[in-house]
């Protein structure tokens, strides 16, 4: 498994942009234009940056991992509008009704609680603000689940759990049960929507370009389930299945958006009335 603290693997979240496809399906969900957001567990800061693009006035990246941390604040540090900050997904150590978006991109899969979870990110938003989770899961009975789809140019993932099935039993021990994640927030008294993306990894110039990204495991924590040898034998399925030419990586997410309900007109943040949905 990966060792997210160890400083080899400080960039293995890093170096990328997140693509259009994820900031049209964000911009669906919620108005992020004026918004204060907090971004847990936000590795190299890519997200947080992303935030800040839509629109985004204040975005607070948090994440337990220090080294991952001074490389996101290398690589995004120079907006003042981006900030970062080490915490625990759990207790963040963020004031109370601080922000009218608390997002968290492929982290409660890593949780035990996500009750505990669920308080935190409800004690930090304002009256009104969203929660929005983005993971994957393997039983949403509404739609197809997002881990166990077959392999392709487009979705290469399919391709690791063909070659090494042992990986989707991996994937099936940390992945949240669609039905668990929705009954902690239903519990936390939010209103859920639940809605998937495709959403575009990296546009890749070349296969050996891709073949180079997933040797290093880049951002793949999957991957560092598997030693070199076998790691070397994936690269050569990918290799062989793949055109010469440009690659467009894939992958299926669901988000789950949770509304955190209104307080009494009396009682209701200025800020947080300003139409951050």
């Amino acid at each position: 498994m990966i060792d997210f603290t160890a400083e080899q693997n400080a960039r293995t979240y890093s170096g990328r942009r997140a693509h259009p496809s994820w900031a049209e399906h964000v911009r669906g969900l919620v108005d992020p234009r004026g918004a204060d957001v907090v971004d847990i567990g936000c590795g190299g800061g890519i997200y947080s940056r992303a935030w800040r693009d839509l629109g985004a006035d204040s975005v607070i990246g948090v994440d337990a991992s220090a080294p991952i941390l001074t490389s996101a604040g290398e690589d995004h540090g120079d907006d003042p509008r981006i900030r970062f900050q080490q915490g625990d997904a759990l207790a963040t150590g963020l004031p109370d009704a601080s922000a009218d978006v608390v997002f968290a991109r492929a982290l409660v899969h890593h949780l035990q609680d996500l009750q505990a979870f669920t308080r935190e990110a409800r004690r930090l938003l304002r009256s009104g603000g969203r929660l929005i989770i983005q993971d994957r899961t393997l039983d949403d009975v509404s739609q197809p689940p997002d881990v166990d789809l077959p392999g392709g140019a487009r979705h290469l993932r399919g391709w690791f759990f063909q070659e090494f099935p042992r990986l989707l039993e991996v994937e099936a021990a940390r992945r949240p049960e669609a039905v668990a994640l929705r009954q902690a927030l239903q519990n936390s008294g939010a209103q859920v929507e639940t809605s998937t993306v495709w959403e575009v990894r990296a546009e890749h110039a070349d296969r050996e370009a891709l073949i180079a990204d997933l040797a290093a495991r880049t951002g793949r924590s999957i991957l560092h389930e598997l030693d070199d040898a076998e790691l070397a034998r994936l690269v050569s399925v990918v290799r062989d299945n793949l055109p010469a030419g440009p690659v467009i990586e894939a992958d299926r997410w669901t988000l789950w958006a949770a509304r955190i309900p209104a307080a009494d007109s009396q009682q209701l943040d200025p800020h947080a009335s300003a139409g951050h949905e």
